[in-house]
């Protein structure tokens, strides 16, 4: 078997990990000055995106807790052949300070099925996976911060992303929706590294990447392409929550003069308030 061949059978037998689930108005007050004063007015309704993400940070804080559905899926293709897995979990997330997570799911790759169990509590990320043992690690690690899903961290991402993030409101009343979107165009990486939602998908893929460079894949990143890379927040229009967040990305790897397809897909949508507590189980602060 040559070297390609055998880099290629390692790259397909990696097992990819899982991927990482009412505003009162201000109602009019009648004013109490002389009568040539207008009355106080009610807050303006939001009209850009900055503004519609305080209002969502406002309403979300607004509930001690939140449950979120997420499914996944993130997979390799190269010569026709694909390797992927998916992930499906549910998220319950507090909103207090500090804040705490309690994720349940699993990853099916090759037909197998894994379960995995996450825990976030101050500033910590506790990982079990099937049988194995505990794992810890601070959440500003990248290597556990790919493996939490953190619904609510988004509306802090979309406003690092400034001006990226593009705006559609429907006039639909209480029906209504408010989409925040960023995107990015296909192109060399080096041409929008910068850009916060791209850094964002490179966090995502640096596991992967690992695994490639450690199979034989050099993968130099001035080599890399981007075939785009898109998030969305979707918004209640009446009461300002978060609805639905939607990201995508896919990465063009050059190898043995062909080029391995990265691509991942997350949905998180919200399934209702969480008015329990996050407790973490005897015995997993000692994990390794």
């Amino acid at each position: 078997m040559s070297t390609a061949s055998a880099a290629l059978a390692m790259l397909l037998a990696a097992t990819l990990t899982g991927c990482v689930d009412s505003t009162d108005e201000g109602k009019p007050v009648e004013s109490t000055q002389p009568a040539d004063r207008s009355p106080q007015a009610a807050p303006a309704e939001p009209r850009t995106a900055a503004e519609f993400l305080v209002r969502a940070e406002q309403a979300m804080a607004g509930q001690k807790g939140w449950t979120f559905a997420v499914k996944g899926r993130e997979g390799l293709v190269l010569r026709g052949q694909e390797n992927a897995a998916t992930y499906t979990a549910t998220v319950r997330r507090t909103t207090g300070d500090p804040w705490a997570l309690h994720s349940t799911g699993a990853t099916v790759s090759k037909g197998v099925s894994e379960p995995e169990e996450i825990y976030v509590a101050d500033g910590t990320a506790y990982v079990k996976k099937g049988t194995a043992a505990w794992e810890h690690g601070p959440l500003a690690d990248p290597e556990f911060a790919a493996r939490v899903e953190d619904p609510l961290a988004t509306l802090e991402a979309f406003r690092g992303y400034g001006e990226e993030v593009t705006l559609t409101a429907s006039e639909d009343g209480q029906d209504g929706r408010v989409e925040l979107r960023v995107r990015t165009a296909t192109g060399p990486l080096t041409d929008v590294r910068d850009q916060g939602v791209v850094q964002k998908a490179l966090r995502e893929l640096a596991p992967t990447l690992r695994q490639l460079r450690a199979a034989g894949v050099a993968a130099p990143e001035s080599e890399i392409s981007v075939g785009g890379v898109e998030e969305s927040l979707v918004l209640d229009a009446s009461t300002y929550r978060v609805t639905l967040h939607t990201f995508t990305c896919t990465f063009l790897i050059p190898y043995d003069g062909q080029r391995i397809r990265y691509e991942q897909e997350v949905t998180e949508e919200t399934s209702g308030t969480y008015k329990g507590t996050v407790v973490l189980p005897n015995g997993v602060t000692e994990a390794r």
